[in-house]
């Protein structure tokens, strides 16, 4: 699974992307982001609120419910404003 981390996200892991084996039991993009958040550090600050978080699977945005597998890209950004 790929995948990439946007603005203050980004800021708080330290890195814009990475590669991971998607790990047995993690169905959800909600279930995959409780395991991000489970490795503590920036990690756990960047994704301590889901509601400070919007969440795309294959380039398409995606509630938190929303399935996820090994072959797919994971996105992970603040939500967008306009001004």
């Amino acid at each position: 699974m790929n995948l990439l981390y946007f603005a203050w996200v980004r800021q708080k892991i330290g890195k814009s992307e990475e590669k991971i084996d998607l790990p047995e039991g993690v169905e959800t993009v909600q279930a995959l982001a409780q395991l991000l958040k489970s490795r503590g550090g920036g990690y756990g600050d960047a994704f301590a609120d889901l509601g400070r978080l919007r969440a795309a699977v294959n380039q398409e945005h995606v509630p938190f419910d929303s399935a996820v597998s090994q072959d797919d890209e994971v996105a992970f950004f603040p939500p967008v404003t306009g001004g």
